[in-house]
This record gives C-alpha cells, sequence and structure tokens, in this order.
C-alpha cells in the first residue's frame, strides 16, 4: 500500500468574514473500476459576527465544508486520509484504495502493515509459509504456484538438486546450468583436475565435463610420427593420424600429402624412392615397373615389361594380347619368328645345296658326268 496522509483534525472558532466555493467529488466503485462524479455547490457567507471555521491542508474551511472526497461526511474532528490532494474519510479510503489479503481475504486497513509480493498483498501476521505456518516476515522465501514457503519448506518440496553433489539450491544459490543439467558453481569443475569452470570454456564428453587442457590431454587426436595434437587439417594413413608436414616419404622424406605414394611394409613411399627400391624393372627399358596409378605390366617367367615396352623386337608391333616367340631376350610375334626361321635354316640350306650343285659341275668329288674328250 501507498504511504498516505493520516490526520486529525479540530475545529477553533474565529470571526471572520468569507466567500467559499465548494467543489465536492464522490468516487464510486463498479467492477472493481474508479468512476468519478463531481457535484459542484456554492455557499456565500456574509456574517459580521464571525463562525467556526476548520483549519486544515493548510487551508480554513467552514465546518461543514471539509468533507470526504468519497461520501461527503464531515471530517471535521475526523481522522482523514489524503490521496491525490484529497481527503477521504477512513471507511470510504478502505473501502476504494485498500488491499484485500491474501491470506484471510480481508481488507488491510490504514493501520495495519501491507506487505506485498508480485502484485499480491498480505497483513503482516498474515504473511506465513503455506506448509509450516511459520511467519516468513523480513526472511527468505521461495512461491509456487501461487503460494509462498519459507526456504526450508521451498527447498525440500520443489527445488532442484545439483547434478554434482545432488543438494538442493537454496534460495539465493547461484547455478551453472548446461542443457538439462544444472550446478553449485563450485561442483560446476573439470572432470580431471578439479578446477572450477566458471566463465571459461569447456567440453561435454558423455555424462562429465572437462576443461579444454585437460581433454586435449586424454583425447584429442595425436599425430603417431611426432605425438603432437593435431589442431587443423591433418592426414589419415593406415586408420592412423599424421600432420600434413609428418606425412612423409620413409625414404627421402618428401611430404606425400595430396601426392601418389605407395607403401612397403606399412610404411609409405613416394613413387619414385619405391621405383628405386622395390619395384621389378622392365626387360626393355630397364626402368621401374611400380604400378602407380593404374600402369599394367607383363610379366613371363623371370623377366617383365611395362604394356607399351612388350612388342615385337623386329617389326615392334604390340605383343599385348597375343602369341609371342622368345628368341634369346628378344620376344618376337609369330610373323617375324616365321621369317626369322626362313632366314635362319632355309636360306643357308638353299645356298649350301646352290654351292654343291656349283661344285659338283665343276668335276668334283661325287660328280656323276664323265667328261670325255675324244682321243686321236
Amino acid at each position: 500500500m501507498a504511504d498516505v496522509d493520516v490526520q486529525v483534525q479540530y475545529t477553533t472558532t474565529e470571526r471572520k468574514t468569507r466567500k467559499v466555493k465548494k467543489t465536492s467529488k464522490r468516487r464510486e466503485s463498479k467492477d472493481g473500476d474508479v468512476t468519478v462524479t463531481e457535484v459542484e455547490q456554492t455557499n456565500t457567507t456574509n456574517n459580521d459576527d464571525g463562525g467556526e471555521y476548520t483549519k486544515a491542508m493548510n487551508k480554513d474551511w467552514h465546518s461543514g465544508h471539509f468533507c470526504c472526497w468519497q461520501c461527503d461526511e464531515s471530517l471535521t474532528g475526523q481522522r482523514y486520509v489524503l490521496r491525490d490532494e484529497h481527503p477521504y474519510c477512513i471507511k470510504c479510503y478502505e473501502s476504494v484504495f485498500a488491499n484485500g489479503c491474501e491470506e484471510c481475504n480481508k481488507t488491510i486497513g490504514i493501520d495495519s502493515k501491507d506487505l506485498s509480493y508480485k502484485d499480491k498483498h498480505w497483513h503482516e501476521a498474515c504473511f506465513l509459509c503455506a506448509k509450516c505456518r511459520v511467519s516468513l516476515v523480513d526472511k527468505q522465501f521461495g512461491s509456487k504456484l501461487d503460494k509462498i514457503y519459507c526456504g526450508n519448506c521451498y527447498d525440500a518440496q520443489f527445488a532442484s538438486r545439483c547434478d554434482g553433489c545432488g543438494e538442493v539450491f537454496r534460495a539465493g544459490t547461484k547455478k551453472m546450468e548446461y542443457k538439462t543439467r544444472q550446478w553449485h558453481e563450485k561442483c560446476f569443475c573439470c572432470v580431471v583436475c578439479k578446477n572450477p569452470i566458471g566463465t571459461k570454456s569447456f567440453i561435454p564428453r558423455e555424462q562429465e565435463i572437462y576443461c579444454a587442457g585437460c581433454y586435449e590431454d586424454k583425447f584429442a587426436t595425436r599425430c603417431v610420427k611426432c605425438n603432437k595434437i593435431i589442431t587443423q587439417g591433418g592426414v589419415t594413413y593406415k586408420n592412423e593420424p599424421w600432420h600434413r608436414e609428418c606425412f612423409t616419404c620413409t625414404h627421402c622424406d618428401t611430404s606425400l600429402a595430396g601426392q601418389r605414394f605407395t607403401s612397403r611394409d606399412d610404411k609409405p613411399y613416394c613413387a619414385e624412392c619405391f621405383g628405386e627400391l622395390f619395384a621389378k624393372r622392365c626387360t626393355s627399358c630397364a626402368k621401374p615397373i611400380t604400378g602407380i596409378g593404374g600402369t599394367r605390366f607383363i610379366s613371363f617367367e623371370d623377366r617383365h615389361w611395362h604394356n607399351d615396352c612388350f612388342i615385337c623386337a623386329q617389326c615392334k608391333t604390340s605383343l599385348v594380347g597375343k602369341g609371342f616367340i622368345t628368341d634369346g631376350q628378344d620376344i618376337i610375334c609369330p610373323e617375324c619368328a616365321k621369317q626369322k626361321l626362313i632366314d635362319d635354316t632355309i636360306l643357308p640350306l638353299v645356298a649350301k645345296a646352290r654351292d654343291w650343285c656349283a661344285f659338283r659341275d665343276q668335276g668334283g668329288p661325287g660328280s656323276t658326268i664323265s667328261d670325255k674328250r675324244a682321243r686321236p
């Protein structure tokens, strides 16, 4: 309730002549609203013999003119209340302006202390805990479902509990909240180092809370080569993490990030080192056959060729997918093999036959033609 000025006025007598204009207002209650009705009345008094008057509100009034603003009853010699610079008798003031008590439903008169909370009002004696009925005047209290409770009763029935220690949050206690969980400020700490998180950054994992440092030490991804934390980027090889700068050729230390590479005994090698160290070599060009990038090759016995190098040694025709004949270290196509057979076998025989015939015609051994000369 707003502070009001309660005053008691008494009348005194003084001889005087006055001209008074009185305006009275009547305020009526209708469905909780207050309406104002103005009634104007003018009285003129010319009395040389003087008269009685009332001094109130720093003004002089005829005794019959100092009235309640609501009911027009005279306030002379009565207690009254000033509101908005208008005087009210006690009864009218309480009926129009006083609040009703939430506990006893009676009007909180001007002689009672009005205690209020969230637009609700109580007599001082009615301001009690809804559970244990202890007075809540000058004590901490909580509100639930339009009722008020002392701290102990509120905590026992409604207070939430800390996810750290399981204790209730007392009235006025600071809470730290994350998603659907809440902690006392002292309980909201790293599960590893036990230091309070406060306003610092943290990382949740399953049902535990970690400070950034402890989380990195325990769970952060580390490079298998240098064992340092990978903060950004990185390369995965054989399901293991590497820094990009740590993922290098085992032989020459050239970075393999974004490059073609192959492995030997679970160790990565660049294409050049792998070819030089481990790859088969082409029988034709003597260069390594790495197989990187889809390179195909052909093997025969202990010899190997790049696809492009597997050609006939005679006509240079590709023999991939065709029959071939070996000729020492060379491979030749069937056509060239036939021609070589002719050149190496039949032609020499023909030449020998030709030479023999020529020798025979000249009378050599084995000749069947006699050389007869005419005798004299």
